[in-house]
């Protein structure tokens, strides 16, 4: 593992050679900066085997990005420990689920060698950048953070944000938004994709951003205002209650398809899932949420518009429907469920991944907060 004081000058003589030196990238103005590579970042909680929502809504975004990625464009994609420790875990179950995702992204195609994939608690730069960043973020602006709310009801299982209150949040719940500004100005991350539900905490990462340079950098951009990457994403409800998101937490489990789900276990599924009794299928989110949540897996799974999938079922039955949504869900599923099952077998392999990962990581947000240490009078 390399040292923090050689982690600095590998990353000061990189940064030289291109240009970026340090004491630049504080003092001159961003239009003299030579014009760089995106530098993406993203994060995903180790809450367990990923399901269909999050394989589709997420994870498959992730590849898609790494595959379109330019030459010099840097990824950063993170197993955000530090944040499952918002809400209650048990901690033989969260140290598995922290391999079983790393096993996850290897197996859907996330390349360590193209990206860099890491465990967010093995790097304290993280934590560090927080607590500074926490100093100048006024309290205001974090209780108009309302995704709380909508976290405590998924993990309580309740119908709707208005059946929880602030006698159960935590100090750790109530600030980690700021954490999550933290894991994306570490890397000086250009680009974020992240989901509707996560825009409002993107907006305060970019708003943290400028205060930081406004306070302490001379009103230079030594931080980037993060953009918002907008990647098509499909939002995936509950088979069992079409009215919500399909969710790890719900106490049905056939609510939901995981990652690990055999053949049969997919068709029984999609098979009980709640339709209704209108004769015919048509994509009508409002009026036939079952109906149309179908659709929308199946046109996911062949990268169409639920509307044109819609059109190619008109005159037939839900049963219909349901064996094509099965067949297609076991088919885009088959690959990485082998891969997930043979690469976390392989625990000597998942450690050095990790290790080479946090190393990675580890160089780049050294070089962030060594500047930010000098900035705000630490060093």
């Amino acid at each position: 593992m390399f040292s923090c004081r050689r982690v600095l000058r590998l990353r000061q003589v990189q940064l030289s050679q291109r240009g970026l030196n340090g004491s630049h990238g504080v003092h001159n103005d961003a239009k003299s900066v030579p014009k760089r590579g995106r530098v993406i970042f993203s994060g995903i909680q180790p809450t367990g085997i990923p399901h269909l929502g999050n394989y589709l809504g997420a994870l498959s975004n992730w590849v898609k990005l790494q595959r379109n990625a330019a030459p010099d464009d840097e990824l950063f994609f993170s197993i955000v420990g530090w944040h499952a420790l918002t809400l209650p875990q048990n901690p033989e179950e969260l140290s598995a689920s922290r391999v079983n995702m790393l096993a996850t992204l290897l197996a859907i195609g996330i390349d360590p060698k193209r990206s860099v994939v890491f465990y967010q608690d093995d790097n304290q730069c993280h934590t560090e950048l927080a607590w500074i960043l926490s100093c100048v973020t006024p309290i205001g602006k974090l209780r108009r953070m309302t995704t709380w709310k909508s976290r405590l009801a998924d993990s309580r299982n309740a119908g709707s944000d208005s059946e929880v209150d602030e006698s159960l949040l935590n100090a750790g719940l109530f600030t980690y938004p700021i954490l999550q500004a933290a894991d994306i100005m570490a890397y000086r991350a250009t680009h974020v994709p992240v989901g509707e539900d996560q825009t409002q905490h993107l907006e305060l990462s970019r708003e943290l951003a400028n205060i930081f340079n406004r306070t302490f950098a001379a009103r230079k951009r030594f931080f980037p205002i993060p953009t918002q990457v907008y990647t098509p994403s499909r939002r995936i409800l509950s088979l069992r209650d079409p009215t919500s998101k399909m969710s790890k937490s719900s106490p049905d489990v056939q609510s939901r398809i995981l990652l690990t789900d055999s053949t049969s276990k997919i068709k029984s599924k999609i098979q009980a899932s709640v339709t209704d009794s209108i004769l015919g299928v048509t994509f009508d989110p409002v009026n036939r949420p079952g109906s149309s949540n179908l659709l929308t897996i199946l046109a996911a799974c062949t990268d169409e518009s639920p509307e044109e999938v819609a059109s190619r079922y008109e005159g037939k039955s839900h049963r219909e429907l349901k064996a094509d949504t099965a067949d297609a869900v076991e088919e885009l599923l088959k690959g990485p469920r082998e891969d997930f099952e043979r690469i976390r077998n392989e625990k000597g392999y998942l450690t050095e991944i990790a290790k080479q990962g946090a190393e990675r990581a580890k160089e780049r947000s050294s070089a962030t907060l060594k500047e930010v240490r000098t900035m705000v009078g630490l060093s």
